[in-house]
């Protein structure tokens, strides 16, 4: 690929196809044994949650971080968990369940950008972020997916259909961090420190409180599971 917008819109893609595809086996009744049904949907939570984590840690604050002044940095970091905390509430007056979904997209969409504005000069460290993101989104589609099952009377079908549309957002975010970010690194900076923030909230609200049961430890695993996909991650791309 020797088109820097090609290689960022295919990157992207490949990315967010795990979307629709976590979002497929969390529709899928009988994925495990039903005496083991609960503990897997909770580590598989918590391993969203340690990859959404690590996401904050290893990626979104420290990049953010380098490229945003110290006062504003901490200024957007805050923005970000005040403005979630406002949406939360304001889905929650109307009855809404969709806090995995919003975690999942504030985690997808700035990364994507990200990887734009990383494919012209640094390829290698793009391809690597697209892997990073594909893998985090498997398990995030997954808790989303059963967590609007749970709001929503929607079918099967359309469920799914809403989650596919999501795939093509992510060349978008990335042709915006080629075209429009790559070189404002102040702007593409805020980006990360905001949905790093709104993560952050999101996190301790809504994900880390659905992780724990009584005399199980596979949780608690998985969320340092998660941890350690990003981790990984981070180290090959020479972070």
């Amino acid at each position: 690929m020797t088109d820097p917008l090609l290689s960022a819109l295919l990157l992207a893609a490949v990315a967010g196809i795990s979307i629709p595809l976590g979002a497929w086996l969390g529709s899928v009744p009988r994925l495990v044994p039903g005496w083991m049904e609960e503990e897997f949907r909770h580590s598989v939570v918590a391993v969203g949650g340690g990859a959404l984590f690590s996401a904050i840690a290893l990626v979104l604050v420290p990049e953010g971080a380098d490229l945003v002044p110290p006062v504003a940095a901490v200024v957007l970091l805050g923005a970000g968990g005040l403005c979630f905390y406002a949406i939360e509430r304001f889905l929650m007056s109307r009855g809404g369940h969709a806090a995995q979904f919003l975690a999942m997209m504030l985690d997808y969409l700035p990364e994507a950008a990200a990887l734009g504005a990383l494919v012209t000069g640094r390829r290698s460290e793009a391809v690597m972020m697209a892997g990073i993101i594909m893998l985090q989104n498997l398990p995030e589609a997954f808790n989303a997916y059963r967590e609007l099952e749970e709001g929503h009377r929607v079918s099967r079908r359309r469920q799914l259909t809403f989650f596919a549309l999501m795939v093509p957002l992510g060349p978008l975010a990335a042709w915006i961090g080629m075209a429009v970010l790559s070189g404002r690194d102040l702007i593409l900076g805020g980006l990360m420190l905001f949905s790093a923030g709104g993560l952050l909230y999101l996190i301790f609200q809504d994900i880390a409180p659905n992780v724990r049961l009584e005399r199980h430890w596979g949780p608690p695993l998985g969320a340092v599971g998660g941890f350690l996909l990003g981790f990984a991650g981070h180290l090959a791309t020479g972070g």
